[in-house]
């Protein structure tokens, strides 16, 4: 179960990383997207540094199960957050959040499993 939980793992926080950069980068799309939600522009490092939190959180995670398991409950909150932003403004595009959403609880899942 751990080899799933390794690779699940690292490759969560591997597009959790890229997002982040995106977001500090101002990347055109992530900004129209969060601009759509209504989400404030000058917020958008809060949003890299919880994504890069969360991801160091789960891979430290692999050593340490605890911080593992308290990553992946804060990354469940941030992608049921996203989901939400989106359907609070009846945009229906929630595919990207809710498949990382989906991610976010199978590395909890998983990481409990592998304890």
């Amino acid at each position: 179960m751990f080899i799933a939980t390794l690779i699940v793992t690292t490759l969560f926080a591997l597009v959790l990383f890229f997002s982040a950069y995106g977001k500090l980068v101002r990347d055109p799309q992530q900004m129209r997207t969060l601009d759509h939600v209504g989400f404030p522009a000058r917020w958008v490092p809060l949003l890299a540094a919880a994504e890069t939190a969360g991801a160091a959180g789960i891979l430290i995670g692999l050593a340490w199960p605890p911080l593992g398991v308290a990553a992946a409950l804060g990354l469940i909150g941030y992608f049921t957050g996203a989901v939400a932003s989106h359907l609070r403004v009846r945009d229906w595009r929630i595919q990207s959040s809710a498949v990382l959403l989906l991610v976010a609880v199978a590395t909890l899942v998983l990481r409990l499993a592998s304890f």
